[in-house]
């Protein structure tokens, strides 16, 4: 693990020990800065992960057999955009951590999508994170070994996730049908499903048997000024 991660009752963080040379753990504790790590602490615990299991633990959670990273992940990465609007970032620092997340967000795509279609070599995969986000080599190295195991879709299901649930809080909230409260409620009580089922529960939107996915939704992400 190159950077914090949530398991549970875990917070696993990532930082120099005994065991590393000295460069390592240089290079550990700047991919794992204070302004990098701001928003990374809100994605894996609350208003992310953490609350997000919290909350599935109490609320159908039968639903847990239907659970996919673009509804778990895409939850936390929704926070990552929201929380922009919001006006986490404290100073231009902690823009550039944010801002940081967001690249490593896309190329985390390209690398692992590259190599499942035989594209890219790990060696490739690293330098690319290397050369083009900026990661510390260590940590692009341990990112890597992470993709190789993970479903081809994972790193996208961030993304587009992400993205849909952004877009369903401008179509719910942007137009007055619910407040926020109530719309980050209905998402976490209605536990895991696909978005496009999450919009038609929260929306009331008809459903049929021979039901198909239509939704089709713009480009929301909030551009960085």
């Amino acid at each position: 693990m190159p950077y914090a991660a949530y398991g549970g009752q875990s917070m696993m963080v990532s930082y120099a020990n005994e065991t590393m040379s000295h460069e390592d753990k240089l290079m550990s504790m700047r991919g794992n800065n204070r302004h990098f790590t701001r928003i990374v602490t809100a994605h894996e615990l609350i208003p992310g992960h953490h609350l997000e299991r919290y909350q599935s633990d109490r609320y159908r959670n039968y639903r847990r057999l239907f659970s996919t990273p673009f509804f778990v992940e895409g939850w936390g990465l929704y926070w990552e955009m929201r929380l922009w609007d919001l006006g986490y970032a404290k100073s231009p620092e902690d823009r550039v951590g944010m801002l940081f997340w967001r690249m490593n967000r896309a190329a985390r795509i390209v690398v692992s999508m590259s190599f499942h279609l035989g594209k890219m070599t790990p060696a490739q995969m690293v330098d690319f994170m290397v050369d083009r986000v900026g990661n510390e080599r260590l940590g692009a190295t341990s990112e890597v070994r992470r993709y190789l195991i993970y479903s081809p879709l994972y790193q996208i299901a961030y993304m587009i996730g992400g993205k849909q649930l952004y877009a369903l809080h401008k179509e719910a909230v942007g137009s007055g049908k619910m407040t926020e409260k109530e719309f980050h409620d209905a998402i976490l009580h209605g536990h895991a499903r696909p978005v496009e089922m999450v919009r038609a529960e929260i929306l009331g939107l008809p459903l049929t048997p021979d039901f198909t996915p239509q939704w089709r939704f713009a480009d929301p992400l909030p551009i960085p000024k």
